[in-house]
């Protein structure tokens, strides 16, 4: 099938998307669930508190689009691509992530928690209060993101880079740290987080 232009609180549950791209499609509180995209590519689409449960985006590319408060929990998002798009308090629960290329955006609040982001380029992403709790990140390159607040209980940065990374009301001590590569003011924060007293 082929989606409208837009829809509100409509369903398109378990549906066969023909649409090779969509561009400044609008929907709101639509379902999704266990819909087959294919390698759709989507431009400035936005897709607010849609249910994406079950979905297949698959080797989908998006630009600019928004997915507010979506979810997608155990959705299949194998090799998708994220450019400057906003995902702020999108939840990824069971979600197959492994591939998926994060190129800027704001993921602000977003549930990432448990998921194996190893070796991700992460620059310059927005991921302020972002949960990443038990979320593996290990040599994932974090450079300029924004990482204030972020949850990072029993995460693991072994090896991250996080130089210029903004890290205000993050708690770096409960996260394994080891190896990690830090500016100077990064260096400050984690001695602190370890109980060191800087004059």
């Amino acid at each position: 099938m082929n989606l409208p232009a837009g829809a509100e609180d409509a369903s398109f549950a378990g549906a066969e998307v023909d649409d090779d791209e969509l561009e400044a499609a609008v929907f709101l509180r639509c379902s999704f669930r266990g819909t087959v995209f294919g390698e759709i590519g989507t431009r400035r689409c936005s897709f607010q508190a849609c249910d994406f449960t079950l979905a297949r985006l698959n080797g989908s590319e998006h630009e600019g689009s928004d997915f507010a408060n979506a979810i997608f929990e155990s959705a299949n998002l194998f090799g998708a691509r994220f450019s400057d798009c906003r995902l702020v308090g999108a939840s990824f629960a069971g979600a197959v992530l492994t591939g998926v290329a994060i190129e800027g955006g704001d993921w602000s609040y977003v549930s990432l928690r448990g998921h194996d982001l190893a070796g991700s380029d992460l620059r310059g992403v927005r991921l302020r209060e972002a949960d990443l709790s038990e979320t593996n990140l290990t040599g994932a390159d974090l450079r300029g993101a924004d990482l204030t607040r972020a949850q990072l209980h029993n995460a693991t940065l072994a090896g991250a880079d996080l130089r210029d990374a903004q890290l205000d009301g993050v708690d770096l001590a409960a996260a394994n740290v080891r190896g990690i590569r830090l500016d100077l003011a990064g260096a400050v924060q984690l001695a602190r987080a370890h109980g060191a007293v800087i004059d």
